[in-house]
């Protein structure tokens, strides 16, 4: 079991080093999350994929490891899925309604509004070094020039041969806005060889990979097709 992330740990990397954070534009994300946290659930009642991962990450790790999830939503599936693992769960997400959701859904979690950008040593949302991590859906958030910087900062988070579970919609698209819910959201995407080529690149081993077609239950579009990676940090 580790501590509490932040003293003897080895030293974390930035990620976001030669990475101009003047671009960084989040603007509508979170009020799009917000507007929509309340049905989210609903929404997206059937989540196989992000289960089947969330469980071997939870098993990757002995009981108390302490794990980060990027971009946590409600708590549901996966902190509470994490926590029920019997590890410490510290989640992340810029959407206010839902940090204030997965506190209550997860209490034995900890839950924090903080943008991924700000997690690296040395910024304002530092929260230390992490066992494992989840990044479900959360990536596909930000422009694809910022998802390797990202995934970096994210490698250094992590102690060495740490497990990272992480989930991308496979799309050939760069910070496009669509509809979601009701609410207008910017989002990226690969095709999985190129996903898989960004994620070896930031030093992560792919372990397995499973794809899932997908559509939420609310609307009537065609289905999309989810990946889900299960990686190692490397040494």
């Amino acid at each position: 079991m580790s501590g509490d992330g932040r003293q003897g740990a080895p030293a974390a990397a930035d990620g976001y080093e030669g990475y101009d954070r003047t671009v960084i534009d989040r603007s509508g994300q979170a009020e799009a999350f917000d507007a929509i946290a309340t049905r989210y659930t609903e929404a997206f009642p059937h989540r196989e994929g992000q289960v089947a991962a969330g469980a071997w990450l939870a098993g990757e790790l002995p009981p108390g490891s302490r794990v980060l999830d990027v971009g946590c939503g409600t708590g549901v599936p996966t902190a509470a899925q994490l926590a029920e693992a019997g590890h410490r769960v510290v989640g992340v997400d810029l959407a206010a309604t839902m940090v204030a959701l997965s506190r209550e859904n997860v209490p034995k979690a900890e839950f924090h509004q903080l943008d991924l950008a700000d997690l690296g040593p040395g910024r304002p949302g530092h929260l230390g070094v992490f066992d494992g991590a989840a990044a479900f859906f959360s990536l596909l958030m930000l422009p694809r020039a910022e998802i390797p910087h990202a995934l970096r900062m994210l490698h250094g988070l992590l102690r060495p041969g740490g497990p990272l579970v992480l989930s991308m919609v496979e799309a050939d698209v760069d910070d496009a806005v669509i509809p979601f819910l009701g609410s207008p959201i910017r989002v990226s995407g690969y095709l999985r060889d190129e996903l898989r080529q960004v994620v070896r690149g930031a030093g992560f081993e792919i372990a397995g990979e499973d794809s899932y077609a997908y559509a939420p239950a609310s609307t009537e579009v065609p289905p999309e097709i989810q990946l889900f990676l299960q990686c190692r940090r490397s040494a």
